[in-house]
């Protein structure tokens, strides 16, 4: 999916899953012609909302369809950019990273836990239960990339000790 334009992306999906342009128009309440406009490229930067919405019905992460429309940071895998800046880190710089990086994941798995149990209460209502699902999507993406992040730390932290240990 490297490289590819936002439209490409939801037509690759879409065809993988079997479901016709009118289908997914269908299933993700969007017009059909929105659906062909977002895959020939006439609609190169789409509305937010109807790329959730296609999303759902097509297993392509809403944050990836995001990024593919310029509307977002991929980071998953990681981009060059922060690939640089994270390799980048030393000392105590390259700690710091590390430990603001695992608490965020704490936090993010925290948050999410908290969301499954609202999701489980009895009262709450559809659209409520809608936005949870989102923002847990959203979340467990920024978990997956948070811990692509701590790999490279892990590999630079490595790296810097192999360094020193040369020099001494």
């Amino acid at each position: 999916m490297e490289n590819q334009t936002v439209g490409q992306m939801i037509a690759e999906a879409r065809e993988k899953k079997g479901l016709s342009k009118n289908q997914l128009a269908e299933l993700a309440n969007v017009s059909h012609t929105e659906i062909a406009r977002i895959e020939s490229g006439e609609r190169a930067v789409p509305n937010p909302k109807t790329l959730r919405k296609i999303s759902q019905f097509i297993d392509v992460n809403y944050n990836d369809l995001m990024y593919a429309a310029g509307l977002g940071t991929q980071v998953s895998p990681l981009n060059p950019f922060l690939k640089r800046y994270y390799s980048s880190l030393k000392g105590q710089e390259l700690d710091s990273a590390l430990i603001n990086t695992l608490g965020s994941v704490d936090n993010w798995k925290a948050l999410v836990k908290s969301f499954e149990e609202r999701l489980e209460e009895p009262n709450i209502s559809e659209t409520e239960k809608e936005i949870l699902l989102q923002t847990i999507e959203d979340t467990q993406y920024q978990i997956n990339t948070a811990n692509e992040i701590i790999k490279l730390l892990h590999s630079a932290k490595t790296k810097e000790r192999i360094d020193n240990e040369r020099k001494n």
